[in-house]
């Protein structure tokens, strides 16, 4: 029965009362590309794909919640499931929602997923000109110079808790806005913000979700909210909370472009964190009020599939699932210049669509940077080997996973609080963190059995991992290490986590920092920060005055790691020949040598030792590297 449901697409799906067989397969496929609305002064053009509907209308209102019904429109059925009709006027700053009739019941008003401007709390689409939402001297940016994906050091920040603070200098706080802000400060006279991210050397800022969400109430942000973003509603258009005018949908457009502008600027590139893998909502989801069920995967007794723990799952190997991802991404990247995509809970996608949607975006952007997680939060009905899962990473083209080996090796299992790494003296961690070094790529000194999750390797190339420490999920570093070494001083747990930090960035792969770990960032003890507030999330900005010489070291190892490819080489076959671990070092030690010349470094042959144990460890370098030269990062 499994097997018919996923290569059938069979369900029972119950709607108005009535239980249907419904094969999706049969739905018509549209191949278009002007889902949704076309706007010019003369003319509004809607569409709507719902193959089961027969009959649909396009409502019109003069404000984006409540007001006044200014026309309803009925739509004309065409070829493959369309719906469409042709509004002969000039209708921008209108408001708009479709319903359908299917099976006799209308369906809830709502905008289509394809939907490029909202109003406040994105319960209505808005028609607006893009082409008036351009930032000055929009026409000419350009995102900075990127070679290779392994050159990649990842900034990972939530848009609110950059600025909410009082102490980030920041005027525009918790907005879009406050991250385009230049000359900001904390109180001792340190950079903040965006200065603070260009000062860092990263190449890379990771923005949380910053599509239109569900959980923050855009009509009242007089109140306190807070959300990390993680339940979608509109994807094609920015969040109205972090703008200065949420009910117009054009504000929060021109100022998400004006942020990706002023980080181009600064050298700086936007990776969106996108969720194509579940919506907020299910029953009433805009995908599901307009195609019942056909969006998301289904159990076997016809019920939603749950592989995100959210209620639902999308169904990306479905045609118009699979088209609406790949639409998505393209217009992020043609209309606000985004640079790459984070692709939150990556498994429960299929590795068809995925290279698809890389083949594609490669084409607009050769340069674009694409990871996702591995992994999925629960049982899917679509097999293992169909899926963009962490086994399955060298099937990816151009698209690399996250590391939970090397992040859980390095600090503890994230799903016990009191397991220790190897930074915090947890023995037998060494092969582990070995398999972070060469980036999950083979290599003839890793023993396989001792990695404490991968017991092969699964990168076909190092740009295929993503090596980190830790991310917006479960502790951050700091207070992982004071829950799992309560008994180690705070100086002590410093050197844990300076030691995990120059793991991350002197391991091949793409580097992953988490958004204040370089000055010892804690969220109070909080594993799951997701709704906490500003209390538990904003970062606090004094941290990094008192903790100034973590700061040095991160922007010191960012800085080597930029200057020498020793450290981000860009094939496994270099990385096997290259890299030589050392042997019979003291329990808690990792050693090994980079053949840098190889690699056309100019530190022609390169040290590095790591030592997790709390004992002292003394090395002995040959006669022959008696001349080698300490790498000193100063004031760390």
């Amino acid at each position: 029965m499994k097997r018919v449901i996923m290569l059938m697409g069979f369900i029972t799906h119950f709607f108005s009362g009535n239980a249907q067989k419904i094969d999706f397969n049969k739905y018509p496929v549209y191949n278009g590309n002007d889902l949704g609305l076309i706007y010019t002064p003369t003319s509004s053009i809607f569409r709507i794909w719902s193959p089961p509907a027969t009959e649909a209308e396009v409502i019109l209102y003069d404000k984006g919640d409540n007001g006044k019904e200014l026309s309803r429109y009925s739509m004309t059925k065409g070829k493959n499931g369309v719906w469409a009709t042709n509004l002969e006027a000039d209708a921008k700053g209108k408001f708009y929602v479709f319903r359908v009739k299917i099976n006799g019941k209308w369906s809830n008003e709502v905008p289509d997923p394809y939907a490029k401007a909202v109003g406040v709390n994105g319960k209505r689409g808005m028609i607006i000109d893009l082409k008036q939402t351009h930032p000055p001297g929009w026409e000419k940016d350009k995102s900075p110079v990127f070679s290779s994906a392994t050159d990649a050091v990842i900034y990972e920040l939530h848009v609110r808790d950059a600025s909410i603070a009082a102490n980030s200098g920041i005027k525009n706080k918790g907005k879009f806005l406050g991250l385009t802000e230049t000359g900001t400060t904390n109180a001792e006279g340190l950079s903040t913000g965006l200065d603070h991210l260009k000062e860092l050397g990263v190449t890379h800022v990771h923005l949380l979700p910053s599509y239109d969400f569900y959980s923050v109430d855009e009509t009242k942000l007089d109140n306190p909210q807070y959300n990390w973003g993680y339940d979608p509603l509109n994807y094609n258009t920015p969040e109205g909370s972090y703008s200065t005018d949420p009910a117009n949908g054009a504000v929060r457009i021109k100022e998400f472009k004006q942020l990706i502008k002023t980080f181009h600027e600064n050298g700086l590139r936007v990776v969106m964190d996108v969720v194509y893998n579940h919506t907020m909502l299910t029953e009433d989801s805009y995908f599901n009020q307009l195609v019942p069920g056909y969006y998301y995967r289904q159990t076997a007794d016809g019920k939603f599939s749950n592989a995100t723990a959210c209620n639902n799952e999308t169904a990306s190997e479905r045609a118009m699932m699979r088209k609406f991802m790949l639409e998505s991404v393209k217009y992020w990247v043609k209309e606000y210049h985004v640079d790459g995509f984070r692709f939150d809970l990556m498994g429960v996608h299929d590795i068809v669509t995925m290279n698809l949607i890389s083949s594609e975006l490669h084409k607009i952007k050769p340069d674009i940077l694409l990871y996702g997680e591995g992994w999925t939060a629960g049982a899917c009905p679509l097999p293992d080997s169909l899926r963009a899962i962490k086994a399955n990473a060298a099937k990816l083209d151009r698209i690399a996973v996250f590391s939970d080996d090397i992040r859980d090796g390095i600090k503890g299992s994230v799903f016990e609080n009191k397991d220790r790494g190897f930074a915090s003296n947890k023995p037998g961690m060494e092969e582990s963190i070995k398999f972070g070094i060469v980036a999950a790529c083979k290599h003839p000194q890793v023993d396989y059995s001792k990695v404490n999750y991968s017991k092969a390797p699964y990168a076909a190339q190092p740009y295929n991992t993503v090596t980190y420490a830790e991310c917006h999920d479960n502790h951050v570093l700091w207070d992982k290490l004071a829950i799992s070494a309560p008994d180690a001083t705070e100086a002590q747990r410093k050197q844990m986590h300076k030691l995990a930090l120059s793991i991350v960035l002197t391991s091949q792969g793409i580097s992953f920092l988490h958004a204040g770990t370089e000055f010892l960032r804690s969220k109070k003890g909080n594993e799951n920060s997701y709704n906490a507030g500003d209390s538990i999330n904003a970062i606090d900005w004094s941290l990094k005055s008192k903790n100034k010489d973590v700061v040095d070291l991160v922007k010191g190892l960012i800085k080597m790691r930029k200057e020498h490819p020793a450290f981000r080489m860009t094939t496994a076959e270099e990385i096997a020949k290259n890299i030589q671990f050392l042997d019979k070092l003291p329990a808690g030690v990792v050693g090994y040598t980079i053949n840098g010349a190889a690699v056309k470094d100019k530190w022609e042959n390169i040290l590095v030792l790591l030592n997790g144990s709390n004992n002292e460890s003394t090395f002995i370098l040959t006669a022959a590297r008696r001349t080698w030269k300490p790498f000193i990062v100063e004031n760390a």
